[in-house]
């Protein structure tokens, strides 16, 4: 099955069973709680990583957390949960 297809599947059987699209895809899921923290699942690494900005790969684009003093607080191959002064998220 090509991921046009599969993409094209997820959407439907989301829609059908009335949920969010992001449940049944690879898209990735973004938490931000406060101001003081980001989680995001599904991600594909990290391109860059420092005190003030980390560069997330995901599935279609790449997701830049700006702030200050910003720690990856743990790291797995499916969440990444990141810490400090959170003052933009961009796409």
């Amino acid at each position: 099955m090509n991921k046009k297809h599969y993409a094209l599947t997820a959407e439907s059987i989301a829609e059908r069973f009335d949920l969010p699209a992001g449940i049944v895809s690879s898209l990735p899921r973004i938490e931000i709680a406060g101001g003081r923290q980001i989680t995001v699942e599904r991600h594909r690494g990290l391109i860059e990583y420092s005190r003030e900005e980390i560069a997330v790969n995901t599935v279609d684009s790449i997701l830049r957390i700006k702030g200050g003093g910003l720690e990856i607080r743990a790291m797995t191959s499916e969440i990444l949960l990141i810490t400090g002064n959170i003052h933009c998220v961009e796409f």
